[in-house]
């Protein structure tokens, strides 16, 4: 196993530590352990990727395992805020913020799902898709808004700067939201020929976009 699939492991570790000290409150400051976790495992997927293309170690394990281990990990987190809403009302209570967030989420992982399902229904067909630049701007907002969230959630007793972060944190996942509607529809759309294309045709055609879809 070469170094940048143990890397993406690595990444795929983390997410059971992740959720473990998310839970653990008998951690003093866990959220923002668990914000400081995210924000490793986050950063190893930049890593794998470039060690990978720069050095030729592109394999077909890792592009298995990078796609997996960066789902799982940012479902993971949503998931496990919005089952605390001490995390999401900081600097806003009341219902309506755990409301707008659970659609958010709900949002972010059904377009993860569809895509994914896009994708296989693809591959059937031979084609491989490649990825769209907003797909990545949106997983960076997704990031973005889980670790300022999570850091924020009390940023060591200091009430105005976690009421700011959480702020910041929510911005940050409305925006990520609109980006992955944008993006999923655009991705569908752009390959929709997918439909159209015989299950038994070859291997190998490709589409115009860049590669390495998020």
């Amino acid at each position: 196993m070469n170094l940048p699939n143990k890397i993406t492991l690595t990444r795929i570790f983390l997410i059971p530590v992740f959720v473990a000290v998310f839970f653990l409150t008998v951690i003093p400051y866990n959220y923002f352990i668990a914000g400081i976790i995210f924000i490793v495992a986050s950063c190893t997927d930049f890593i794998d990727g470039h060690i990978a293309r720069k050095y030729n170690l592109v394999t077909n394990l890792g592009k298995f395992l990078d796609p997996i281990a960066d789902k799982v990990l940012v479902s993971s987190a949503l998931i496990c805020m919005l089952v605390k809403p001490e995390i999401l009302q900081v600097m806003w209570g009341g219902e309506w913020v755990m409301i707008v967030s659970g659609i958010c989420v709900a949002i972010i992982l059904a377009r993860e799902l569809i895509v994914s399902g896009f994708r296989m229904v693809a591959a059937s067909t031979g084609l491989v898709l490649a990825a769209d630049k907003v797909g990545k701007v949106k997983t960076t907002f997704q990031d973005i808004s889980i670790a300022v969230l999570l850091i924020g959630a009390n940023f060591f007793g200091i009430a105005a700067a976690s009421e700011v972060l959480n702020a910041i944190g929510l911005v940050c996942l409305a925006i990520a939201t609109v980006l992955t509607v944008w993006s999923g529809m655009g991705y569908i759309v752009r390959n929709r020929r997918v439909f159209s294309v015989p299950a038994e045709k070859k291997q190998g055609e490709e589409t115009q976009d860049n590669p390495d879809e998020k």
